[in-house]
């Protein structure tokens, strides 16, 4: 090869695109590893996602970044060799109570990494924009009991649980004077 072959070789192989692909040639299939009970499906945890990423970011020399910046949350994968960087972003909504927002933020930093690595996924919450039929929430069942359970500790509302379960109306006061009797 020629010098000028050699350099451009070099440079192309110090690039951010070229450690990106051997990136991606390396992570193979990211476990699901967290359980959505109402839909029974699995998806990434974001922490999970990053702590497998880690050692091979590390390895290439790479290092991630998820600001929130004028109302979006970016994810950034920055060559520390180059200093070039890739990212990807998505607006945040606006008119979240606090809860609502900090959801919102966990789910758009896992997507936008998902998506900046192009890392395969089923789109489990794809489901959610198709019209399903709910199924009935009944008495004395391990759903009626995780129901009970979180109406307790207050990480649910009877709204929320109407979004994936249709409640009949003794049911629904059985689960309301459930949590006003404890």
């Amino acid at each position: 090869m020629t010098n000028e072959k050699n350099e451009m070789y070099f440079k192309h192989r110090n690039s951010i695109y070229y450690k990106l692909f051997l990136l991606q040639q390396e992570i193979g299939a990211i476990s699901k590893d967290t359980k959505n009970p109402f839909y029974k499906s699995k998806y990434f945890d974001v922490n999970s996602l990053i702590g497998q990423l880690k050692p091979l970011l590390e390895k290439h020399r790479l290092i991630l970044l998820q600001p929130i910046e004028r109302d979006k949350v970016c994810t950034q994968i920055w060559d520390l060799d180059s200093g070039q960087y890739e990212s990807s972003e998505l607006k945040l909504p606006t008119n979240l109570d606090p809860q609502k927002l900090g959801s919102a933020i966990t789910y758009y930093r896992r997507y936008t990494l998902q998506s900046l690595l192009a890392l395969q996924a089923v789109d489990d919450d794809g489901n959610l924009t198709i019209k399903k039929t709910l199924s009935p929430l009944l008495d004395n069942t391990p759903a009626f009991k995780n129901a009970q359970n979180k109406l307790i500790a207050g990480t649910i509302s009877i709204a929320e649980i109407k979004q994936h379960y249709t409640i009949e109306t003794d049911v629904q006061e059985k689960l309301l004077n459930f949590k006003l009797n404890k």
